[in-house]
């Protein structure tokens, strides 16, 4: 198929390209970008007024196949994933069974075969999640993990995670750790406050994330290894990352979009769906992590999409499991930030360059002869999140019924649409 978009603003970090072109895409690739193309085909597009941006890197994200298949599988994710503008994700290993042996890892990647975009897991840190046995890191790695994470586990054994540092460098992966002291946090709802006493609610202290970073990154610095640190949410994490950077350059970190969007104040009417981990902080928290955003402290922006059942969450505040949905809501939300002084471009650098650069992958770029892995946004349009419209399996987010701003209109993977909202295709 070859397509022709007029006059659309192109937005790529890779290039540090953002100003009005043509595109034409011809078969998986683009074929050519300039001004005033000419070229007779039977598709053309009038880009005016919209973005064609770089195909977005999820590198942390929750799929619940194998084992909980009612909440989201590999295939319902993939498409919900790319309705939201992503080309590839990255999926945690806390599956059931967990991906910490070859067959679940194998499994995964024939599943995956059938997803309208790239789906690439993590193997887990230890056997079970459980923290005090390593898991099979060779034969993860023979069968493409990209990396290894126990997340929605910290491993809580300083020698269990230097010997996962220590090992990780043979292939040269990303270890990921959940930075949370999990004897502080245990039985907590939200975080820890005025607001959580007021609630009645047990709190989760800041520091159960600041102790852990601060062990992880000693860590890091002894072994040499590839650290990246998962979905930040505290103004002392930021700060402990930004001195460790001045040092060290095997550590990256990101952050989660609902941290950057909400804080514990979500929680005043009880929502669940509010309720993730780590907590919702505070709007203190929200500046020092757009801070770091925009200081390249915070080297990637991430979904962290955890499907539910609506009977999981309706199970009241304290004993609802953590966690949100976020592919289809996390591109216009995050440019919402745009509010802060950030520049769209600096924020598709989070979600498309850099996640890809830190997981080994080549980069989505609106470049010729690259593949067409991209995206027709619209930065203006108007809608209303409903259950209705949403693709996931699962609707756990606070954002429903929520007016939003910036809508994907077309995802493309290798040059095939694979998400249109049939407005302009």
């Amino acid at each position: 198929m070859d397509l022709l978009i007029k006059n659309i603003r192109v937005i790529d970090p890779h290039n540090r390209i953002d100003g009005t072109r043509d595109v034409l895409i011809s078969g998986r690739s683009f074929a050519e970008i300039g001004k005033n193309i000419r070229k007779k085909t039977s598709r053309i597009i009038d880009g005016t007024g919209l973005w064609l941006i770089p195909g977005l890197i999820d590198m942390h994200c929750h799929l619940r196949e194998p084992g909980n298949e009612e909440e989201e599988t590999i295939m319902s994710g993939g498409y919900s994933a790319a309705s939201g503008g992503f080309t590839t994700i990255c999926c945690q290993a806390n599956t059931e069974p967990p991906v910490d042996s070859k067959v679940v890892a194998g499994y995964i990647f024939e599943k995956a075969k059938n997803s309208p975009i790239q789906v690439l897991p993590f193997g887990t840190v230890t056997v079970g999640r459980k923290g005090t046995v390593l898991s099979p890191m060779g034969e993860l790695v023979e069968e493409g993990v990209i990396g290894f994470s126990d997340d929605g586990n910290c491993v809580m054994d300083s020698l269990i995670f230097r010997r996962a540092l220590e090992y990780s460098k043979t292939w040269g992966k990303i270890v990921v750790s959940h930075s949370e002291d999990q004897m502080l946090t245990k039985n907590g709802v939200m975080n820890e406050g005025l607001l959580s006493t007021k609630l009645g609610l047990r709190g989760i202290p800041r520091e159960a994330e600041s102790i852990m970073v601060y062990r992880d990154i000693c860590l890091a610095e002894l072994t040499g290894a590839r650290l990246h640190l998962a979905h930040l949410t505290t103004k002392e994490s930021v700060s402990l990352v930004k001195e460790a950077k001045k040092k060290l350059k095997n550590i990256t970190c990101e952050v989660a979009v609902h941290h950057l969007i909400l804080t514990e104040e979500a929680l005043v009417n009880y929502d669940a769906n509010a309720k993730v981990s780590p907590p919702l902080r505070t709007q203190a928290d929200i500046k020092a992590l757009v801070k770091g955003i925009k200081e390249n402290v915070i080297d990637a922006i991430v979904t962290d999409h955890a499907p539910h059942t609506e009977e999981e969450k309706g199970s009241g505040i304290e004993n609802a499991p953590f966690g949100m949905i976020g592919f289809e809501t996390a591109l216009p939300l995050a440019m919402s930030l745009t509010d802060y002084g950030l520049k769209p471009i600096q924020i598709l650098e989070k979600m498309s360059v850099n996640p890809a650069k830190i997981i080994g992958i080549k980069p989505n770029s609106i470049c010729e002869g690259y593949q067409a892995n991209c995206v027709i946004f619209d930065p203006k349009k108007e809608w209303v999140l409903t259950k209705d419209n949403i693709k996931s399996l699962s609707k756990n987010t606070p954002f429903l019924g929520k007016k939003i701003t910036g809508k994907v209109l077309v995802t493309f993977y290798q040059g095939t649409p694979v998400y249109s909202d049939k407005t302009i295709l």
